[in-house]
């Protein structure tokens, strides 16, 4: 209950100093709340509360705290304070992403600096160092933002207990029979030499070359054709053009060969005149004309591989760009790889790990070792794929395409589709997209168009291919007979899951297949074979995508499923997809309930914070110019479901709007230095109607606020709280009272009837705030209760504010808006004066209001009449009863002589003790 405070509150009371400096001050009050065990004291105090889970996504530990991960984190801890003040349990428990290329590139870059070659144990050692060592760091960077958390007992994925929690998960796929191993394309990073999964693509402008290039048809005679007629197709990687096996095009299609130039070329119908057009064909006609289903197996051969490429069927063929008659390479593209397989066409990938042509007997002898990675524009495959299309005489046409293209989200370079036998997880077996779709409609998706996002990603996503051709992971628990044939199998994945909780995974890599497999029974099958262990790692995305299985069900003081992911809007495709498939396959429902996501950190250009531009990008940056509070403050200003934008300009702005919240603060608590409730408080019932109205506003604030929190739309309650400080009591209610406080009688009715509602308004707000400027509540709440810095029981094991139903007087609302409205007439009358140099302060004037008794407003006025003088901040208010229909106020400097105490004007003054005249109300106040 807001009344609480009364009970806390001692005499006697210094100036509330609220100093500014929150740079200093900020570590200080985190040290007392470690000191104190605030985290554990506000789970004590909610014990027996509901839980309210929000299970933390892991960021990975290769870097300072960047200021979009404290856009992530600092949302969680002010739904997390909102929560516990509301009596929530709220255990929260942090973890840290370890294991993968993000760590693994880092590392092996900086052992490339320093001229070191380490073996794969070794690699992995320093791997788990450097990723400790930025645990270390980030953990101290968001304890800086303000973030509670059971920081003692946090997860990480690298920690041999989670491990083992992976293994075993790993154990239900291949249980339930949806593991397999083949030979697919797949997206490959060829600097980083490993397989990425789709999470960890991210799209670029980039310009590839755009060519159409004859296939000869080998027999144009079955279509009454003579001369040279060619297949047209066109493409944006010419490098992918010596693994051609086939051209499609779509059964239903009308296609035509066109006759030009001497020449004739089959290409879509619909597409004839852009075709013309671009390849620059001149005078042309069509010749004849049949569907894509009648070119079936029709002959066409390679334009300069010596090999035929027959015409075969696609129903993703579309007239939307190129020729209508596709390239097909089945061992560098998904699409492909599917037509290939109906048409028995193996996936051939003529590619090294490094992305070189490989000598084969089919790859011509000057292409081989040349690369297909582009950098600085250049692509060696690309120019000398050209060269032969060139002097074979095949290249119809040459140009330049800038287009989004897939790059690796580590290296930052084009990607590649290449075939490789990897390990998948079959996403259509055992119904398991179809569970996860049903699964997505059961949760609640803030905002709702995330539901949209991950529905189209799970739909649309091939088979999840899951190893990774890197050291520093969890082992994908593979072994092989000498023939190379896979043994997987999930009561001996267990078995090891076992070992790795002791041992951790690094003993997959110090010993050998007998050493691991020993103690262990084998399948008869496979008994007594040579076997070898895999060097595959599992995708990370199942590292964190388990997390709910490996923390939430194994810790008895959290619960599954969690109330609540949150995360960046990346993460459909990312840790909210992959903790879904995960919890599918293991448990058959989603692992939360509602799902929010946040936008990204962008430049005031709406341009994203990157490194290469050399702006401040951390979070300790901005926290050292700014403070916590103020940067808390800023990600509840703007709707962070979207973008947010910062710049010092910006959070300049926002520090202005911490000033005004503090500045509250301390005028109240200012204001309260004499004031004890047990002793001054006044009943609600004899409040004067000023201080009614306050608290009826102050009641109407706590619903709109509690709205805000309950919904997560802090921007909303941040705009509330900024204008009731602004408005409502600094512009209004605080103006109107400094008189009464400053220069009535201590003991006064009316002065200490606005200290009892400034004590509980107080009450209020700092707790509305808590969530949100948790260094400076906390402050303000120390030095209200005890007038001093830092106090056991602050203000986050405080309850959240219940307004008494007696503050809600909407007829009291009606009339004080009444009288503010009627004040913006008088104050218009005021500045005309001022203007006219006839009074300089308001205090100087005297008001006369013209009205007909029997006006509505001018009755009002009448019943408010000793309070006038207060509202409109004159010395003297007449009221004087006229025939206008409208009510006229008129303004003059006041009469008599002005106090020098209240600077009030009076007909007299007295001398109540030596020294000063003063007017007789403040004669009686000293």
């Amino acid at each position: 209950m807001v009344t609480d405070l009364k009970d806390t509150l001692n005499l006697p009371k210094t100036q509330f100093p609220m100093r500014a400096n929150l740079v200093a001050r900020e570590p200080e009050r985190m040290a007392y709340w470690e000191k104190t065990a605030l985290y554990q004291a506000i789970q004590e105090k909610n014990a027996d509360g509901p839980a309210f889970i929000l299970h933390d996504g892991p960021p990975f530990t290769n870097g300072d705290v960047h200021i979009g991960t404290a856009l992530n984190k600092i949302p969680k801890d002010i739904i997390l304070r909102y929560k516990s003040m509301r009596g929530f349990r709220t255990p929260y428990v942090p973890g840290w992403d370890c294991h993968g290329l993000p760590i693994e590139h880092k590392v092996a870059k900086e052992l490339r600096q320093e001229g070191k070659t380490l073996s794969v144990v070794e690699l992995r050692d320093a791997c788990a160092a450097f990723s400790g060592s930025y645990i270390e760091k980030q953990r101290g960077q968001f304890k800086r933002l303000g973030v509670l958390a059971d920081w003692k007992h946090e997860y990480r994925t690298m920690d041999p207990a989670y491990e083992a929690e992976i293994v075993r998960a790993f154990a239900n796929f291949v249980e339930q029979g949806l593991v397999y191993r083949a030979k697919k394309p797949v997206y490959w990073s060829i600097p980083c030499e490993t397989a990425l999964a789709e999470a960890e693509i991210e799209y670029r402008d980039h310009t590839s070359p755009s060519i159409w290039v004859r296939f000869p048809l080998a027999d144009p005679a079955p279509f009454g054709l003579t001369g040279p007629v060619s297949v047209v197709i066109w493409t944006t990687t010419p490098w992918t053009l010596p693994a051609n096996l086939a051209v499609a095009v779509h059964p239903r299609l009308d296609y035509a060969f066109v006759e030009a130039q001497g020449e004739t070329f089959l290409v879509a119908t619909d597409l004839v005149t852009t075709f013309a057009a671009e390849c620059e064909l001149g005078d042309y006609r069509i010749v004849k004309t049949l569907s894509g289903s009648e070119l079936e197996n029709t002959q066409a051969r390679h334009p300069f591989i010596d090999r035929a490429s027959p015409i075969i069927l696609a129903e993703y063929v579309t007239t939307e760009t190129g020729t209508g008659c596709v390239h097909i390479a089945p061992g560098h593209g998904p699409d492909d790889y599917v037509t290939g397989q109906r048409y028995g066409l193996p996936p051939y990938c003529p590619l090294d790990d490094l992305g070189r042509y490989i000598e084969d007997e089919q790859m011509p002898q000057d292409l081989v070792g040349l690369t297909v990675l582009e950098t600085q524009g250049k692509c060696p495959a690309n120019s000398a794929v050209l060269a032969k299309l060139k002097d074979g005489g095949q290249l119809l046409q040459l140009k330049r395409l800038q287009h989004s293209y897939p790059h690796c989200w580590r290296s930052k370079t084009p990607v590649i589709f290449r075939a490789m036998d990897q390990w998948f997880v079959a996403l259509d077996k055992n119904d398991v997209r179809a569970k996860a779709l049903n699964a997505i409609g059961q949760v609640k998706w803030v905002p709702e168009w995330g539901e949209n996002r991950i529905r189209g990603t799970v739909e649309s996503r091939p088979d999840w291919c899951i190893s990774r051709q890197r050291s520093w992971g969890v082992p994908i628990p593979a072994f092989y007979d000498e023939e190379g044939n896979p043994f997987l199998d999930a009561r001996v994945t267990r078995a090891l899951a076992d070992k790795i909780e002791t041992a951790g995974t690094q003993l997959w890599f110090q010993q050998d297949a007998s050493t691991l497999l020993a103690g262990i029974e084998l399948p008869e099958a496979w008994q007594g074979k040579t076997l070898r262990k895999g060097t595959d790692t599992l995708d990370v995305w199942i590292d964190s995508g388990v997390s709910h299985l490996a923390v939430l069900k194994t810790r008895p003081y959290l619960q599954w499923p969690a109330d609540l992911y949150l995360e960046g809007s990346d993460q459909h495709r990312g840790w909210f997809q992959s903790s879904l498939l995960t919890s599918i396959i293991a448990t058959g429902q989603a692992p939360y309930k509602k799902v929010l996501t946040h936008g990204f950190v962008v430049g005031a250009d709406g341009k994203k914070i990157s490194k290469s531009d050399g702006k401040p990008q951390t979070a300790d940056y901005f926290v050292g110019k700014f403070g916590a509070d103020v940067i808390r403050l800023w990600v509840a200003s703007i709707d962070f479901r979207n973008d947010i934008p910062i710049s010092a300009e910006i959070l300049k702005h926002v520090a202005d709007s911490y000033r005004t919240l503090r500045n509250t603060l301390r005028f109240q608590i200012s204001n309260l230095f004499d004031f004890d409730p047990a002793q001054h408080a006044v009943p609600y019932a004899d409040l004067d109607p000023i201080d009614r109205w306050a608290l009826h506003q102050t009641a109407k604030l706590v619903r709109e606020v509690t709205d805000a929190y309950e919904e997560l739309e802090f921007h909303r309650a941040y705009q509330q709280l900024t204008h009731f400080c602004t408005v409502t009591l600094s512009a209004i209610y605080h103006d109107l009272l400094k008189d009464r406080l400053y220069t009535f009688a201590p003991h006064s009715p009316a002065r200490r009837s606005s200290q009892t509602a400034i004590q509980q308004i107080f009450g209020t707000l700092v707790r509305l705030l808590a969530p949100v400027i948790t260094f400076t509540a906390d402050e303000a709440w120390a030095y209200a209760t005890q007038d001093q810095d830092f106090v056991e029981h602050g203000i986050h094991l405080q309850s959240w504010p219940t307004p008494p139903a007696e503050w809600t007087a909407p007829e009291l609302d009606r009339e004080i808006r009444t009288l503010l409205e009627f004040r913006n007439r008088v104050n218009d009358k005021l500045e005309a004066c001022r203007q006219k140099k006839e009074i300089g302060k308001s205090l100087d004037a005297a008001v006369t209001i013209d009205g007909n008794p029997e006006d509505a407003t001018m009755a009002l006025l009448r019943r408010y009449e000793s309070f006038l003088p207060e509202l409109f901040i004159v010395s003297q208010v007449d009221l004087v009863p006229s025939q206008n229909e409208h009510l006229e106020p008129s303004a003059r400097h006041a009469e008599g002589l002005r106090c020098p105490r209240c600077w009030r004007w009076t007909p007299l003054l007295s001398k109540p003790t030596e020294g000063i005249e003063v007017c007789p109300r403040c004669a009686e106040a000293v």
